[in-house]
């Protein structure tokens, strides 16, 4: 289980002050005692997709699935600093992202490590 602090969902709120959307994801995590897995779960369901996995499975999972967009070098060294303002703007123009998981998707890739989560395609190189 993959949770956030009230400090943390504080600091991402600050960020994303302008985003709407984000908000009420934040809002969401906060009301799920900050279990991103649970939240990211409802989200899914709310946006029409139908997760076949355990809650943690499938977040893992959709994250890797868009590990070489979140990996790219101008957004990493962003992403390493905490700052999630930048990939999210970019993952909300991509027509394939579930705009609503964006949120729980990089909130989860920071909390694993960014260079833990990009650890797979820096050894391709």
């Amino acid at each position: 289980m993959t949770t956030l602090t009230s400090q943390e969902i504080a600091q991402f709120r600050s960020q994303l002050t302008d985003n709407t959307t984000a908000m009420e994801v934040l809002d969401l995590i906060e009301d799920c005692e900050g279990d991103l897995e649970d939240a990211a779960m409802s989200l899914a369901i709310r946006a029409g997709q139908q997760p076949e996995r355990a809650n943690s499975e499938w977040l893992d999972a959709l994250a890797r699935k868009w590990r070489a967009v979140i990996c790219e070098q101008q957004f990493r060294n962003d992403l390493q600093s905490g700052s999630v303002q930048g990939m999210m703007e970019y993952l909300y123009t991509m027509p394939t992202f579930p705009k609503i998981l964006a949120v729980p998707v990089l909130l989860y890739v920071l909390k694993q490590g960014v260079n833990n989560f990009c650890e797979p395609l820096d050894a391709l190189k």
